[in-house]
């Protein structure tokens, strides 16, 4: 069954540190080291659950006066989980995009203002991208494939659509739904990172 956005309530009110500004990626059979080499990442000490991972993100942002990001990640089945707190190298297509190449890439971001990206990458090529607010503004070569699931997960495509809206919820269970990979509060708490830095482009 498909997970909605309701599914993921939970995520802004258990994590409001992180769920301000926050950059989720899966990678497909790229295994962390491999994803930071083609993202020409620096390896840095594992961190021990996500509250750790956004305190040296902080720590890390000030040393390196902004000009590298803090990327934490775990193996969740076939695919590897990045995760940037107050970042958005995943949707940063000149870096996302080759190092999508011979896999499924898909990220989604929101910041603080809470201006949004998801997108969807197929061995280098940009399968859909939209903000989660703005769905209806879809582009790449498959805007409109994943339309009746968007529905149902909860992305307003509609001017009938009822209230409530929860537009980055939705980007969550999208990449549930095209991943198998569901985040959860025990995966962000529990988990030892894989931590690297990457130049911010």
């Amino acid at each position: 069954m498909t997970k909605t956005a309701a599914d993921y309530t939970w995520f802004e009110d258990d994590f409001p540190d992180i769920a301000e500004a926050y950059c989720f990626t899966l990678v497909r059979d790229l295994p962390p080291a491999e994803l930071m080499s083609r993202l020409e990442g620096r390896p840095e000490t594992p961190l021990q659950g996500i509250a750790a991972v956004i305190d040296a993100t902080f720590a890390q942002y000030d040393r390196e006066d902004g000009n590298r990001q803090l990327v934490a990640m775990t193996t969740v089945g076939t695919w590897t989980l990045l995760i940037e707190p107050n970042g958005y190298l995943g949707v940063t297509e000149e870096q996302a995009l080759p190092a999508s190449a011979g896999t499924s890439w898909i990220s989604h971001f929101s910041n603080i203002n809470a201006v949004g990206t998801f997108l969807w990458a197929e061995d280098q090529v940009l399968r859909l991208c939209f903000d989660p607010m703005l769905p209806e503004r879809r582009r790449g070569t498959a805007p409109d494939e994943l339309l009746d699931v968007m529905r149902r997960i909860g992305f307003h495509l509609d001017v009938e659509d009822p209230e409530p809206d929860f537009p980055h919820q939705a980007a969550f269970a999208l990449a549930e739904h095209l991943t198998g990979v569901a985040i959860t509060p025990a995966l962000l708490q529990e988990t030892t990172f894989t931590c690297a830095t990457v130049k911010i482009r």
